[in-house]
């Protein structure tokens, strides 16, 4: 086993014990050396976009200063869900390393599928629907005019 994987279950048993949330630990690693970690959190911060990945990417971006993780590998100890694989490519993490997969994580009770059904079919999702887009667009007219950083 790769000490980084090591290290991601470490992070997620120590999540369990503290009954802060689910299995699921994750270390961020650039040029060898872990540069964030995580675990879930979910149940602590009542919070549900505080997942292993999503934490590790916090901590990851406020130890290097930085939004922009390029070069940087994550190990996990379950696949991503689409929210935390949302934020791992937002963060431009290269490569992601994972344990257990989407079936294993619903064999102990937690619903990745739906969201990978939703992810699959976002181009039409009956719960959106799109609203006040001229005051929206006047937004992002203002935005683009302006010399605000892009990222």
């Amino acid at each position: 086993m790769s000490s980084f994987m090591a290290k991601a279950l470490e992070e997620a048993y120590e999540g369990i014990r503290k009954g802060h949330g689910g299995p699921f630990g994750c270390v961020i690693v650039k040029d060898g050396k872990v540069v964030g970690s995580g675990h879930n959190r979910v149940l602590q911060k009542h919070d549900p976009t505080c997942h292993g990945e999503m934490e590790a990417i916090r901590d990851a971006c406020e130890k290097l200063g930085t939004h922009d993780l390029s070069g940087c590998e994550l190990y996990t100890t379950a696949q991503p869900c689409p929210m935390c694989l949302g934020g791992i490519l937002w963060a431009n993490i290269k490569h992601v390393y994972y344990g257990c997969n989407i079936d294993d994580t619903d064999k102990i009770g937690f619903r990745d599928e739906k969201f990978y059904d939703n992810w699959n079919n976002c181009s039409d999702p009956s719960f959106m629907e799109e609203h006040e887009r001229d005051e929206c667009l006047k937004l992002f007219d203002d935005y683009a005019n302006d010399d605000a950083q892009r990222y």
